[in-house]
């Protein structure tokens, strides 16, 4: 692959709760602030049939220890589920110069569960632990009303590589006061007791955008739900991401739509969304909406806010903003500041940029993926591309990874991108394809 250039991003910072225009006045530097950058390497893992080995693996990866993949297609596997297929869970390992790809649990809808739609969480005791889009109790439409649940190994040697892992379902959502259709990863909470925490969507084609935030108790082998808060609807938004926890034990989260600031998109249902806060107090948990997006700074907030050691939160949005099509942010919760660190240069029709979040690496670079138009196709403004964040004296250096072709590379990837120990990027895209990238 081509060398890549690297180009240093201007910090653009936004008081907290303000409709501020982005300044462009320090672009002109951009011109002349060009560093070369290695070249990297992109290789095909595995590619998914549509059917059998599932569909549609644009969910996030996750990383284990050992360097382990785990991931999830939100169709093909068993067939059924509106024609799409039920989803599944799959796990790639290494296996000398290559890898093994293994279904670790096929879902069979209704009662079972269906159409995983995020990102998995590995457990302090190894077990995998996600959500259902679908599926579970019935009393919704589409398909059920989402559930929660655990895949944990097989209890006996497993004398092939295709041994399914033992689900339990953890909790079925009712699409009442606890939401229905979650979309965000799981969090595991502070203290070690193993309890999970999460968001349910309840957003559907009609445009509802009520939702919920719950908490997963694990006691004597059974678990509990607790509803920490229901959004009300109207401008409160949904959250389609998950929940971070920060050093006193707030909860921090987005909302991808709602708000009082319009973005004039119905793809994000014209609100521009908002950052929020939970806040635990012994009559309960408060939530504040700390932060709302603009047409000017970008809207549209996808995934789970990502922590640096300072406590300073970082997530993507997919839409709008100064440059046309999102971009990357950074809030800084104790003063209230945002900054938008890097804006997407954009599509003429403000169509999808940054998507499903960032991940950080122990120096800080962040990493995401922008998917282009979509989402079901390459769009006339490309397949998306796979893209670096790195700081450096006051600028983020943006670095293009990898652009996306449509051919054996596939096209239209998401976030959350996983990393191993060595750097290596990893990500799914919409056209099947499991992918590598060594810097």
């Amino acid at each position: 692959m081509a060398q890549q250039s690297r180009t240093p991003i201007v910090n653009r910072k936004v008081p907290a709760r303000a409709a501020a225009l982005i300044s462009f006045g320090c672009l002109l530097a951009v011109l002349t602030c060009v560093a070369t950058a290695q070249a990297q390497t992109f290789s095909v893992l595995y590619t998914l049939n549509g059917t059998t080995s599932g569909n549609y693996p644009t969910n996030g990866l996750i990383s284990d220890r050992q360097g382990n993949l785990y991931g999830t297609a939100y169709g093909g596997g068993i067939v059924g589920c509106n024609g799409v297929g039920c989803g599944l869970v799959f796990k790639l390992s290494r296996h000398g110069s290559g890898w093994i790809y293994t279904i670790l649990y096929r879902f069979a809808g209704l009662t079972d569960g269906a159409n995983p739609d995020a990102p998995l969480a590995i457990g302090p005791d190894g077990s995998l632990y996600g959500t259902t889009f679908l599926g579970g109790n019935q009393s919704c439409p589409f398909g059920g009303c989402g559930t929660v649940f655990k895949l944990s190994p097989p209890p006996n040697i497993c004398p092939t590589i295709s041994c399914e892992w033992r689900k339990t379902t953890l909790y079925e959502f009712t699409g009442g006061a606890d939401g229905q259709y979650p979309l965000g990863q799981l969090t595991f909470d502070r203290a070690g007791s193993g309890s999970l925490y999460g968001t349910a969507s309840a957003a559907n084609v009609l445009g509802q955008t009520d939702g919920s935030v719950f908490e997963l108790t694990h006691s004597g082998g059974s678990w509990t739900f607790n509803l920490l808060y229901a959004f009300p609807g109207g401008t409160s938004g949904a959250p389609l991401g998950g929940v971070t926890f920060d050093n006193q034990g707030n909860l921090w989260g987005v909302q991808t739509w709602g708000g009082a600031e319009n973005c004039g998109d119905p793809s994000i249902g014209d609100a521009c969304g908002s950052i929020y806060k939970l806040s635990p107090s012994p009559s309960g948990w408060t939530e504040t909406n700390v932060f709302a997006f603009n047409a000017s700074i970008g809207g549209g907030p996808t995934g789970t806010l990502v922590a640096d050691p300072s406590g300073n939160f970082y997530g993507t949005l997919c839409c709008n903003g100064p440059a046309g099509s999102g971009g990357v942010f950074k809030f800084v919760p104790s003063t209230g500041e945002f900054n938008l660190i890097y804006a997407n240069p954009g599509n003429p029709d403000n169509s999808s940029g940054p998507y499903g979040g960032v991940v950080m690496d122990p120096a800080g670079n962040l990493y995401a993926a922008d998917n282009a138009d979509g989402p079901f196709h390459c769009s006339p403004y490309g397949c998306g591309f796979i893209f670096e964040l790195s700081p450096a004296n006051g600028y983020w250096y943006f670095t293009n990874l990898h652009n996306f072709t449509g051919g054996s590379d596939g096209g239209v990837p998401a976030g959350p991108l996983a990393l191993d120990a060595e750097g290596n990027v990893y990500g799914g895209n919409l056209d099947n394809v499991i992918f590598q990238i060594t810097p």
